[in-house]
């Protein structure tokens, strides 16, 4: 069984939006820290948003702050990024990730403990 089931994503034209979800049924949420991640074909893969256990903390990739939000929703054991302004470049396999402990959360892929099945984003006319 996944640790993380994501849902969301799909085929949007350039300036769309979308809202990728990210919910978990073995676990807490509210107790990690949760990261979006993106591998486009021939890249490697890269953070894109984090927010700490806490929620005090957040970070973003330079190239989708004020596009991308990160939100949870406790009562629904469930994390979304709301991504609006959609470009080509966005295009890509997402994936979230959680992190047990406290503290910042990171961008880097090798600090997360479960992953979710990933989901596939294309931004395309």
């Amino acid at each position: 069984q996944v640790p993380l089931v994501q849902s969301g994503g799909g085929l949007v034209q350039p300036g769309g939006s979308l809202r990728l979800s990210c919910a978990a049924s073995r676990f807490t949420l509210g107790y990690y820290a949760i990261g979006w991640f993106r591998q486009a074909p021939g890249k490697e893969r890269e953070g894109v948003v984090c927010v700490s256990s806490s929620d005090s903390n957040t970070y973003y990739l330079d190239s989708v702050k004020g596009r991308f939000t990160i939100s949870r929703d406790n009562a629904k054991n469930t994390v979304y990024l709301q991504m609006n302004s959609l470009k080509p470049e966005d295009t890509a396999v997402y994936y979230c990730a959680a992190e047990a402990g406290v503290g910042l959360c990171s961008p880097h892929s090798y600090k997360y403990d479960y992953w979710g099945q990933g989901t596939q984003v294309t931004v395309s006319s």
